[in-house]
């Protein structure tokens, strides 16, 4: 992998990426990582790659194939003009900064620019993410596939072309580490209720969620069918699916109207 890559800003999910670039062959050498000072010397000296401060310290002769805008949301308003003289057209500007919108980055860089906006989520943090991207027009298909294996180091890829549907990918795949976070709080609050000592319950709860997330992405089978094979007619399982699976009530409808909520928040925030 010999992508020329600036990567501006490495915290949690930076690192994690920067790891699986360099775990995947890319050279070290052709990175640049704008950080703080402290960090930024952390970083030379752990991955061998450059470290620095500002984008004045990238040299002239540096052309990145990448940038690659990893910092909070709330960052990039103060810093986006320093980066318009990186505008041409071998370099695709990619961010996973959540809520910032196509027409954010086009608005600073200009309408030449080859943009992808991309929405990752936590669990990219141990290379199990889920990233949904979209992309400018005028980004090609070799810049699509350099975005598309960047980011597969952290889990799976996939795109949309049109933006937006980057609202309900944030309320469905954005958030919804959360949402399971959640259920497990749910399930081992249910299991104290049900006689559990609290710890055990966790424990429980927590172990269940994890295995059965392994049994899914290791089987061939549907969510639907692995379902299935759990139920036997008349069984403790189906007693509890008739409640979490009642039509007005149930789990479908509140999580629909769970997605429902996060999605209009998301067009609120970007708007």
């Amino acid at each position: 992998m010999n992508t020329r890559l600036l990567l501006v800003g490495c915290g949690k999910m930076g690192s994690a990426m920067l790891e699986g670039w360099l775990a995947k062959g890319l050279k070290s050498d052709n990175v640049y990582i704008i950080e703080q000072a402290e960090a930024a010397e952390k970083l030379s000296t752990r991955y061998g790659v450059h470290g620095i401060t500002d984008i004045t310290e990238v040299p002239q002769d540096f052309i990145p194939q990448v940038v690659l805008f990893a910092v909070k949301p709330q960052v990039l308003p103060d810093v986006m003009e320093d980066y318009k003289p990186l505008v041409r057209a071998e370099t695709v500007f990619l961010s996973v900064a959540a809520g910032k919108t196509i027409g954010f980055f086009a608005g600073h860089l200009g309408e030449t620019a080859r943009i992808v906006r991309a929405m990752p989520n936590t669990p990219a943090a141990v290379s199990r993410g889920m990233t949904v991207m979209c992309p400018t027009d005028n980004v090609s298909q070799a810049q699509r596939d350099m975005c598309e294996t960047l980011l597969a180091t952290v889990g799976m890829v996939s795109w949309v072309s049109d933006e937006s549907l980057m609202d309900a990918v944030t309320a469905l795949s954005g958030s919804g580490p959360a949402y399971i976070f959640h259920l497990v709080e749910a399930m081992a609050q249910a299991g104290e209720s049900a006689g559990l000592q609290a710890d055990q319950a966790m424990m429980l709860a927590r172990q269940t969620v994890v295995g059965a997330g392994f049994l899914l992405d290791a089987s061939e089978e549907t969510a639907a069918t692995l379902r299935e094979n759990v139920t036997s007619p008349g069984g403790t399982t189906a007693a509890a699916l008739s409640v979490l699976m009642d039509t007005q009530n149930g789990l479908p409808d509140l999580m629909t109207r769970a997605v429902e909520a996060a999605r209009k928040r998301s067009v609120e925030l970007a708007g």
